[in-house]
């Protein structure tokens, strides 16, 4: 059987565009923060298929350089397909705290959601901050807690596996934890702004196939197949109370974190 990380890639590969419309809004509220600009090398830590380094790389221009960064090799493959026209993209597959990019090498770090799950936060945030320019600049937006997303609340109890969730994805939750890890690993000037969007990746049944195949409840039914039978329907039907002209909206509440070297 696959293990959890290939499982893990492999729902991601089959909802990407979806995935991408959801979380695309709340990526670009980082990148805002990060203020990339022309010929800049930028690190996307946890690019996964690749959207925010096509994002990024608009921002850089010809000039710049976006190394897309992630444990996945199907996602990387992907990505690398997405940017092959892009001269100034290139793709590294990595853990990030064993990431070994030059001393001094990039203006900024950036990441959408790729930096909840290290097993060493510090370890890998001193490496992202050794990878830094004196100057250099990091942005991030991670998941507040389980209970203020509503995107990743409802599912699971609809579904009634709200006490099977996995709780990983939700690491930097308190601003303080936040702060301390940045702190620790060498980073100044640490701003977490609270920020909270209501999120889509379309009608019921587009928003159906992602929740059921990526987030807390996706994990659970990919780990547990046995139990989509039963939590699908039941999904289905609280995603269908939320629908509205054909779209549903579900409450994604964000930290949008920056900091300098």
């Amino acid at each position: 059987m696959p293990g959890t990380r290939v499982l893990a890639a492999q729902a991601w590969r089959d909802v990407e565009t979806l995935l991408d419309r959801q979380l695309s809004p709340l990526g670009l509220r980082a990148m805002a923060a990060l203020a990339p600009r022309r010929a800049e090398t930028i690190v996307d830590i946890g690019c996964g298929t690749g959207q925010t380094v096509l994002q990024l790389a608009d921002h850089v221009g010809a000039e710049g350089e976006i190394v897309g960064v992630d444990i996945a090799p199907l996602l990387l493959d992907r990505a690398r397909e997405r940017a092959a026209a892009l001269t100034q993209a290139r793709f590294v597959e990595s853990d990030a705290a064993r990431l070994d990019l030059p001393d001094g090498s990039a203006d900024a770090i950036y990441s959408r959601f790729g930096v909840m799950a290290f097993a060493a936060p510090a370890t890998a945030f001193a490496n992202f901050h050794r990878m830094l320019k004196p100057s250099g600049r990091l942005a991030f937006v991670c998941w507040r807690s389980l209970e203020e997303n509503e995107l990743d609340i409802l599912p699971l109890r609809a579904a009634g596996l709200e006490a099977r969730a996995d709780k990983t994805p939700f690491s930097f939750e308190k601003p303080d934890v936040i702060r301390a890890v940045l702190g620790s690993a060498g980073f100044k000037h640490i701003a977490i702004a609270q920020h909270d969007e209501p999120v889509s990746s379309g009608g019921v049944d587009e928003m159906l196939a992602v929740l059921l195949k990526v987030g807390p409840l996706g994990r659970i039914l990919r780990e547990n197949p046995a139990l989509q039978d039963a939590a699908a329907p039941r999904l289905r039907a609280a995603l269908e109370a939320r629908n509205a002209n054909g779209r549903v909206l579900l409450d994604a509440a964000v930290w949008i974190v920056a900091a300098s070297a």
